[in-house]
């Protein structure tokens, strides 16, 4: 995620620069041809195809916002969801050794789940993480199609074993099952957002009329602006393809891109805060690289 105060209007310049390079040769052709040719240019309605333009790429920026501002919401609600766990168990179980070895081992894991969760999302390996957290040893979790939902499970059932053994109650198991559902909700709202694009319609129309008004463009101004089309019709082209563009960046909210939710923050909190409640100290904060917050 990108926090630094300074506008990277570079980097949308970039990213689009192929297309902005052939506009600016089209205008220049456009041009040319108006000027050394008897033919003159006809009138187009270029307020009302670029009014209408704009509409539909600001429906497109604010459906790929949503999208980005909803895996925030979701990641929230698991930090939330992390230290209200942490916290429950630490309340549930027994204070003799085995109970607190119980505890200890149910927010480590913990830890790794979120970690290996972050991983996923992002199409990486987990098991660095996992191992960090959990040691050498060999997790049997990571061999599954869904490691994180598996450390999950784990979870549960370490907990399902204290009920059994009497350390905790039926209460106090349906409490820190509660819990374990809403971290489990906010995982499946994680895949919905990554598994599931925008509709073909919401990217494959926006990105045609956008190159189709940038085509159109020089023809419309080329009577006004005469030899200075070539310039003002790229940038105003430019200015429609960076809002493209911003659609295409905050489509995926775990593309673990710059653009991104800062999933390694946001799980070095949950490490830090699920660390304190068992005593030990605290992970370093993450911050931002370059302006950057990963």
């Amino acid at each position: 995620m990108i926090v630094g105060k300074t506008p990277r209007i570079r980097m949308t310049f970039v990213a689009a620069w192929n297309t902005l390079l052939a506009l600016f040769v089209w205008d220049v052709a456009v041009t040319v041809f108006y000027y050394f040719t008897p033919f003159p240019a006809p009138a187009l309605p270029l307020t009302i195809f670029g009014t209408g333009l704009a509409l539909l790429l600001g429906f497109r920026v604010n459906s790929a916002y949503a999208r980005w501002w909803e895996g925030r919401i979701v990641w929230g609600a698991m930090t939330n969801a992390s230290r209200s766990l942490a916290r429950a168990v630490g309340a549930a179980l027994p204070d003799h050794a085995a109970g607190q070895a119980l505890r200890h081992d149910v927010v480590r894991r913990h830890i790794a789940y979120v970690h290996v969760l972050r991983h996923q999302l992002r199409g990486q390996d987990p098991a660095e993480s996992a191992h960090r957290v959990l040691g050498a040893a060999e997790i049997p979790e990571l061999a599954r199609r869904n490691p994180a939902n598996g450390l999950l499970e784990g979870n549960g059932m370490r907990l399902a074993s204290a009920l059994r053994q009497g350390w905790i109650d039926t209460v106090q198991l349906s409490r820190i099952e509660a819990i374990m559902v809403d971290i489990s909700n906010a995982q499946g709202a994680m895949e919905r957002l990554r598994n599931t694009p925008l509709p073909a319609q919401y990217r494959s129309f926006p990105t045609f009329f956008t190159r189709l008004f940038c085509v159109l463009l020089p023809i419309g101004l080329v009577e006004t602006l005469g030899p200075a089309t070539p310039l003002g019709s790229a940038l105003a082209g430019f200015m429609f393809l960076a809002a493209l563009q911003i659609g295409d960046d905050l489509v995926n909210p775990f593309a673990n891109t710059i653009h991104d939710a800062p999933l390694t923050a946001m799980c070095a909190t949950i490490e830090s805060d699920c660390n304190e409640s068992l005593g030990l100290p605290p992970v370093p904060v993450v911050q931002p690289d370059g302006g950057i917050l990963w």
